[in-house]
């Protein structure tokens, strides 16, 4: 399934795709899709039986704005430099062990929201993720296979990044990770039978029309499963949470002098296959 929210920010409505493409409303069903729905298999063999009857009404044609697929996000927690060639761009060792770092929730925007130039940021950079979505708590998983049947689903992150804040200003990455609407996505949380191996997903790029990056999750480093296994060993994951796992070349900071850091008034857009498309209009803070 592709499950969607559809409306106003803070006010979104839970959505499903039928096979036409139609956005058809879920309230009567569900309250939201956030963990609990993720969580609950009878709730979502519900949603699956209501969409092949054909019983869901269609969504106003207002509710225009698709929201972040997933509410009450938990934790976001994201992987660095996990792409041979994006560790190549830069310059850095291929990492022994997966590089952690931690996004706040409320970084989170939907797939065509304005996205925001920090205030006194030169290095506003951009970065296309496969993001996993939990939907069974995982501690201390043994096997991929147990990792692999703790997520729920899969949407694309735009994992927007301020590389001066980042990296030349001392301490922790998260600065330059967690400016407001850094975190993109949707636009569906596509559920994980649709998507039977994330090792073979290709992703895109552009900025005002232009490919920057086109890369293939086969790249990665660390697999989503072994990612999810991995990150289960210090940490309990929970429905809801989401791991945004790296991303492949072509960012602004693997490119030659002057690198194009992103300013207001550029577009991005961005496409996983099999999980939609994202566009944003860079504005200033």
């Amino acid at each position: 399934m592709k499950l969607l929210r559809v409306g106003p920010a803070g006010a979104e409505r839970p959505a499903v795709l039928d096979e036409t493409g139609t956005p058809r409303d879920l309230s009567g069903l569900v309250n939201d899709i956030d963990g609990a729905l993720l969580a609950d298999g009878a709730a979502l063999a519900r949603i699956r039986e209501a969409v092949a009857a054909g019983e869901l009404p269609a969504l106003d044609a207002g509710d225009s704005r698709i929201g972040p697929p997933l509410g009450r996000i938990g934790k976001i927690v994201c992987i660095g430099l996990n792409y041979h060639d994006h560790a190549t761009e830069t310059g850095a060792a291929i990492p022994e062990e997966p590089i952690l770092f931690m996004k706040a929730p409320d970084t989170v925007v939907g797939p065509e929201d304005t996205v925001l130039v920090p205030r006194g940021s030169e290095k506003t950079d951009w970065e296309v993720e496969l993001a996993v979505v939990i939907g069974r708590t995982a501690r201390y998983l043994e096997s991929d296979e147990e990792a692999l049947a703790s997520v729920a689903g899969y949407a694309i992150a735009h994992d927007v990044s301020e590389r001066a804040f980042q990296i030349e200003r001392g301490g922790q990455w998260d600065k330059g990770k967690n400016c407001e609407t850094f975190n993109p996505l949707g636009p569906w949380l596509v559920t994980a039978d649709e998507i039977p191996d994330p090792q073979a997903l290709a992703l895109r790029l552009w900025v005002n029309g232009e490919l920057k990056q086109d890369g293939t999750t086969a790249d990665q480093i660390f697999p989503v499963a072994q990612v999810v296994r991995y990150l289960s060993q210090f940490m309990t994951l929970y429905p809801g949470d989401v791991i945004n796992t790296g991303t492949p070349a072509g960012v602004a900071l693997g490119q030659p002098d002057p690198k194009p850091y992103l300013r207001a008034g550029d577009v991005v857009e961005l496409e996983i296959d099999g999980l939609g498309r994202q566009r944003q209009e860079f504005k200033d803070a």
